[in-house]
């Protein structure tokens, strides 16, 4: 067998496979040997088929399944041992005119698309924007109050007050405030504070048994009251949209005070001592938090960056032809043209993340594997509020990433890092403090 590549243009070669008869005889023959010994034939005794007739019956598909065993090893083997640093798959090229019943040689082509040469400068003078949200009054205030509520403690009131949550029976009314035929019926709570300033005020000291009106503008804009109702919104709008509701129930969440009891309760006891600690540290934690998204922002911008100040051809023609047989569903040429464009891009940062990647042995390495593993359970087990005694995290990690997609999944995660880390290192950040909605318009922006 014999393998070489032709290089068309610096972008595309052809590799070619020839194979012999000694390459394949051995097993065919072996393999029709099998077939004979198995073969259960009327007319002839098991074992005792005709060699002929066994070769006649199956010596064709026994020949195309070796052939096309070889050349699957052939052309992958030989791609890796020449160190051909190519662009999607091999390409075979269509033939027609193979004669397996009279051929004994054989020659494949395969279209190959190579990667581009091109220089990769990364230094210190390239400057990439770094947005470090930061929680701001309005953010700390919201976290706040989203504490003291949820350690606060419900109370009755005879009468709708602030904060209060409603349970009523919704029935849909006419203009009237006749109840429409067939129209919406449910029984639902609401709070308070879903309702537009004009219509809580008008609520606002209505008892257990009494009703009121509420209608389409009663609500705020971005109250979802199909949801309430438990119908389709298409249901909704083709209503009256008005509802007498008859206050069946009546509670109050009272927000807990803002007091040792309750940074004992959300941070652990003796943590916080003060309102001005318990802000602060509710402000350290949200943007620890967004430090993730930080750095995916940072990351799309260094590969925008890069896309943008780094300029090399790829085999087009080549990769076009390859999409469409990359997928399950082949797609059509207008499709491929339309998705052609975002995929040029992403594969032109996937040859320059792997040049990174070489140039600056960026690895994973087991032990770092089985150690960043362990983090993460780690951190999943204090999520949960579990750390239970004689933890063998080693265990648990090497169990984890017996999975081996789980393993593959942690391995890119870790890759990732290190690139984030490799990147963050090499080029000027420049850092700038920003609110969450001015990071949001950021993100939005590209």
């Amino acid at each position: 067998m014999k393998v070489n590549v032709q290089k068309k243009d610096d972008l595309n070669a052809v590799l070619t496979v020839a194979i012999e008869e000694s390459d394949y005889r051995e097993k065919v023959d072996k393999k029709l040997k099998d077939y004979r010994k198995q073969a259960n034939i009327p007319g002839f005794r098991p074992g005792h088929v005709p060699a002929g007739l066994i070769k006649k019956q199956f010596g064709k598909s026994v020949l195309i399944e070796e052939v096309n065993h070889i050349l699957q090893h052939a052309v992958y083997d030989h791609i890796q041992e020449e160190k051909l640093d190519i662009l999607g798959s091999p390409m075979p090229v269509e033939q027609n005119n193979i004669d397996w019943d009279s051929q004994s040689e054989f020659s494949f082509d395969y279209e190959l698309g190579l990667a581009p040469e091109f220089e990769l400068k990364l230094n210190a003078r390239t400057k990439i924007p770094y947005h470090k949200v930061v929680a701001d009054d309005e953010m700390v205030d919201r976290y706040v109050n989203d504490y003291a509520r949820r350690f606060g403690s419900m109370s009755y009131p005879e009468a709708v007050e602030e904060n209060a949550i409603l349970k009523g029976k919704f029935t849909e009314v006419d203009k009237k405030d006749n109840a429409v035929e067939e129209g919406i019926s449910a029984e639902s709570t609401i709070a308070l504070d879903a309702l537009s300033d004009k219509a809580a005020k008008a609520v606002m000291g209505t008892k257990v048994g009494e009703t009121f009106i509420l209608d389409k503008k009663s609500f705020k804009d971005d109250f979802r009251l199909a949801g309430v109702l438990q119908v389709e919104d298409e249901v909704l709008e083709n209503s009256s949209y008005r509802f007498q509701v008859e206050l069946t129930e009546l509670s109050k969440l009272d927000p807990a005070e803002l007091n040792q009891e309750l940074f004992d309760k959300v941070f652990g006891e003796g943590a916080i001592s003060s309102e001005e600690e318990f802000r602060g540290k509710i402000k350290a934690d949200a943007e620890r938090v967004f430090v993730g998204d930080s750095d995916r922002k940072f990351y799309q911008d260094v590969r925008d960056k890069l896309l943008d100040k780094v300029s090399f051809d790829l085999p087009e023609e080549f990769l076009k032809k390859w999409m469409g047989t990359a997928t399950e569903q082949p797609m059509s040429a207008e499709e491929i043209e339309e998705k052609f464009p975002e995929m040029k891009d992403d594969m032109r940062w996937q040859i320059m993340e792997n040049r990174v990647i070489r140039d600056n042995d960026i690895k994973v390495e087991h032990e770092e594997l089985v150690e960043y593993t362990k983090q993460i359970v780690l951190q999943q087990m204090a999520q949960y509020g579990q750390m239970p005694e004689g933890l063998d995290l080693d265990k648990i990690a090497h169990n984890v990433l017996g999975n081996q997609e789980e393993a593959q999944r942690i391995n890119d995660q870790l890759f990732q890092q290190k690139l984030m880390d490799f990147f963050k290192n090499t080029f000027k950040l420049d850092e700038k403090e920003v609110t969450y909605e001015e990071f949001v318009k950021a993100v939005n922006k590209n």
